[in-house]
């Protein structure tokens, strides 16, 4: 696969890649390639690693698009939760690898993930959507609340509260942080291990326990499409 991202298939786990040798920011194409990479693993049957480069996950959406607004803002916001209800939704286990920062777009995906693990360091989490004069978007706050606890999700959400790996983990945020030095063991082994779950009994577990959450996302999603919608047009 061109581009910003790469997929590789070993063992039946799939590793999506983000690398666009800057901040991985979640533009049209990025999200793009995410979507293909992700249609690609269910075909395979694979269960999924999502990862980003060294010292960055994501830095969330790109903000020349977002700035520049009309339809191409809209439609770049709409498949960057369209992609975390896909993962979210995935019917095989989602393995996100937190290489670094994870910022707005970029933290909601890492909260996508059935397992997420981080990797330690000097690096930071954050929603930063009220600090900078956004008001979060409906699916953002239904991610954050199905994941974060009730305490670190209103700091969080409503005070854009900036966490270090280690505090994620006692947030919600993420799993586990590991050492730089073992991290890529850490995320094979996890990947591995859960790729080896029976799949139709993951799969349907995965429906019943997030059904509700899930129908609360799809409205949300639905509700901030109407609500920008109305700013494009």
């Amino acid at each position: 696969m061109a581009g910003a991202v790469t997929y590789a298939l070993a063992d039946g786990v799939a590793t999506v890649a983000m690398d666009d040798g800057k901040v991985n920011a979640l533009s049209p194409a990025m999200l793009g390639e995410l979507g293909a990479a992700v249609d690609r693993a269910e075909a395979d049957g694979a269960a999924l690693v999502l990862r980003g480069r060294a010292g960055i996950f994501s830095a969330g959406f790109d903000l020349g698009v977002l700035r520049g607004g009309g339809a191409d803002a809209l439609a770049m916001l709409q498949s960057g939760f369209l992609l975390a209800e896909r993962l979210l939704s995935f019917p095989a286990p989602v393995v996100v690898a937190c290489s670094g920062h994870a910022i707005a777009m970029g933290s909601f995906l890492v909260l996508s993930g059935d397992h997420r693990i981080g990797v330690a360091g000097p690096f930071t989490l954050a929603a930063n959507e009220v600090a900078i004069g956004i008001t979060m978007p409906h699916a953002a706050v239904e991610i954050c609340r199905h994941r974060l606890t009730p305490a670190a999700f209103d700091r969080a959400v409503n005070l854009a509260e900036v966490f270090s790996p280690e505090q994620a983990v006692v947030a919600g945020h993420l799993d586990e942080v590991v050492e730089a030095a073992a991290f890529d063991a850490a995320v094979a082994e996890v990947a591995g291990r859960l790729g080896a779950l029976d799949r139709r009994a993951h799969a349907a577990t995965k429906g019943r326990t997030r059904a509700e959450f899930l129908v609360r996302l799809r409205a949300a999603i639905e509700r901030d499409d109407a609500e920008l919608a109305g700013f494009v047009g």
